[in-house]
C-alpha cells in the first residue's frame, strides 16, 4: 500500500492538468496552483486563451476520448507524468423537469459527467501504477440540496460526479490515489451570471448565506489547493462544502 503523510500546502514539482481552465474557478485554481510551485496546464474549448501567469494552455474538448488521449500524451511528453487532475469543465441549465428535452439532458451529461469520466478514466490507471495521484472534481451544493437556481439535469449530473469520486477514492486509496469533490455554493462567475440572466444578485439575498456574502473564485481555489496538496494527505472520498455555510453536514 502506498502511504503518504500530510505536509505543507505546496505543489512544488507537481504536474497539474485542469479542465475548464478559462472559467472563473478554473482560472483561479490554475494561477494559485502555479504560484504554489506546480507545472500547470489549463484546458478548455477555446483555441487560445490567457489563463494566467506561469500557466500553459491547450484546447481540449472533454467530451472526446480521442482528444483526451492526445492532451494527456502531450502534457506527459512536455511536463512529465500528471500528478494532479482538477475537473472544472461544466455547463448549467435551469429548465423545469416537464419542459426539459432529451437534447438538454444529453448536453448537460456530456460535459458535466462524461467530461469527468474521460480524463479520469485515462489518468486513474496511470496514477495507480505510479502509486500517487490526486483527482479533484468541481461538484456542487446542488448535489446535496437539490439545487439553488439550477434545474434537474444539472442536479442529476453533479450528483453523478460526487458518486464517481467516492468510487475512485475507495478504489484508489490502497494505491496512493486520492479523489475528492468540491461542493461550491453560489459563486460569482460567468456561469452564475448565466443562471441569473446577467443580473447581479441583490445584496440583501446574501443574507441567506450565513457568512453574509456570495462566494468568489479565490474561495474555491484555496479549497482546491488544500485538497490537492500534502496538507490533505489523510483526506479522500470527501465532498468539501465551500458555500458560506449554506449547507452544513
Amino acid at each position: 500500500m502506498a502511504l503518504h503523510l500530510s505536509g505543507p500546502s505546496t505543489l512544488e514539482g507537481r504536474t497539474v492538468l485542469i479542465t475548464g481552465g478559462t472559467g472563473g474557478m478554473g482560472r483561479a485554481i490554475a494561477t494559485n496552483f502555479a504560484a504554489a510551485g506546480a507545472r500547470v496546464v489549463a484546458t478548455d474549448i477555446a483555441e487560445h486563451a490567457d489563463v494566467g501567469p506561469g500557466v500553459s494552455y491547450l484546447r481540449y474538448d472533454v467530451t472526446s476520448r480521442s482528444e483526451t488521449d492526445a492532451v494527456v500524451e502531450q502534457v506527459t511528453h512536455t511536463h512529465g507524468p500528471i500528478d494532479i487532475l482538477v475537473l472544472c469543465a461544466g455547463t448549467i441549465s435551469r429548465t423545469p423537469l416537464g419542459d426539459s428535452t432529451d437534447e438538454e439532458w444529453d448536453s448537460i451529461f456530456d460535459v458535466n459527467v462524461r467530461g469527468v469520466v474521460n480524463p479520469t478514466r485515462k489518468l486513474f490507471p496511470q496514477m495507480v501504477e505510479r502509486g500517487f495521484g490526486k483527482i479533484l472534481a468541481c461538484g456542487s451544493i446542488a448535489a446535496k440540496n437539490g439545487g439553488v437556481a439550477s434545474g434537474p439535469a444539472y442536479v442529476s449530473a453533479k450528483s453523478a460526479v460526487h458518486g464517481l469520486m467516492r468510487w475512485i477514492a475507495k478504489a484508489g486509496a490502497p494505491h496512493g490515489v486520492y479523489a475528492n469533490t468540491l461542493a461550491p455554493g453560489p459563486v460569482e462567475t460567468a456561469m452564475w451570471a448565466k443562471v441569473t440572466n446577467n443580473q447581479a444578485p441583490a445584496a440583501s439575498a446574501a443574507t441567506g448565506v450565513p457568512l453574509g456574502r456570495w462566494g468568489n473564485a479565490d474561495d474555491i481555489a484555496q479549497a482546491a489547493l488544500f485538497l490537492c496538496s500534502p496538507a490533505s494527505n489523510w483526506i479522500t472520498g470527501t465532498s468539501l462544502d465551500v458555500s458560506g455555510g449554506m449547507w452544513m453536514d
